[in-house]
């Protein structure tokens, strides 16, 4: 392979290069899928290097990577275009536009949402009371990456297993215990996951306050302390994990063990309520149709 082919290889994919195979994931995937399988099929059908994937959008303040990060903005244009739409619970779908569509074209998607933000952004001018929704992405980076800064930098290893332990708890684990501290092989703690009050697993976990993406060898050094001691393992981290490591995880004839990275991390946390808090904000909207009827 020559220098400049290699040099080509080695660039992150821009935002709108990723339009067609975002497109093309959430097709093999069967017209839905959330942002994490969208994510692997991506970079599965692409062939995107460890290397590229290893990258971080904002290492201070985020652990996405930046692929990860352009992607998001390929689903937002595709949303604003028509050919997706997402719910609430993180799952991104096909409209019957974008099965209808064929091929899609970057550059007039491109185009046609830059002139749609431009006509909204000149609606906002024209009155001082903005929209409801106005906002609330800012918003919700805002809250992930004020956490993601305490978990990673604020947070102590310890206190670190302490909110993963109280998080399995919530989670409705029992005999959660935290050994990290006791030498015991790599192992941070363990406990029992109970399944409907019937069934129960044996889990032992490590949580790790990474910077950088977990890659391959450390899922498997962690199995390596696992065989023969639990039924599943555990991996919670700040950060990312690579595609070696989602793959070294699910292994065929391997113990299996379950990921969690930060951005699922954060959700739990909020989900539960341990130090995210939710609120209702009441918000003001002029209905100038109404008054045009007076």
């Amino acid at each position: 392979m020559s220098t400049s082919e290699l040099s080509e290889k080695m660039k992150i994919p821009t935002f709108d290069s990723l339009m067609a195979p975002l497109l093309q994931a959430l097709l093999d995937l069967g017209g839905s899928g959330s942002v994490d399988e969208i994510y692997e099929r991506v970079i599965e059908n692409e062939k995107i290097p460890e290397v590229v994937l290893e990258k971080l959008h904002d290492p201070e303040k985020s652990n996405q990577t930046e692929v990860g990060y352009r992607l998001a903005w390929a689903r937002t244009y595709l949303k604003k275009y028509g050919l997706l739409e997402n719910s609430a619970r993180g799952v991104w779908t096909l409209t019957p536009k974008a099965n209808t569509l064929g091929k899609v074209e970057p550059r007039e998607v491109v185009r046609f949402v830059q002139g749609l933000d431009k006509k909204l952004k000149e609606k906002r001018l024209e009155t001082t009371i903005e929209p409801a929704n106005h906002g609330a992405t800012t918003n919700s980076e805002e809250w992930r990456e004020k956490l993601h800064h305490i978990l990673t930098k604020e947070l102590s290893p310890s206190a670190f297993e302490r909110l993963t332990q109280r998080v399995l708890r919530e989670s409705g684990f029992i005999q959660v215990e935290v050994t990290g501290r006791s030498g015991d092989g790599g192992i941070d703690g363990k406990g029992i996951a109970r399944i409907h009050g019937f069934m129960s697993f044996h889990v032992i976990f490590q949580c790790k306050k990474y910077q950088n993406s977990i890659g391959a060898s450390e899922i498997r050094d962690f199995r390596g302390t696992m065989v023969g001691r639990a039924d599943k393992g555990l991996f919670i981290t700040t950060s990312t994990f690579t595609p070696a490591a989602i793959k070294e995880a699910t292994r065929d004839g391997a113990p299996p063990i379950d990921l969690v990275d930060g951005e699922q991390l954060a959700e739990k946390l909020k989900e539960l309520g341990l130090g995210v808090k939710t609120e209702l904000v009441e918000t003001a909207i002029v209905e100038t149709d109404w008054f045009a009827n007076l």
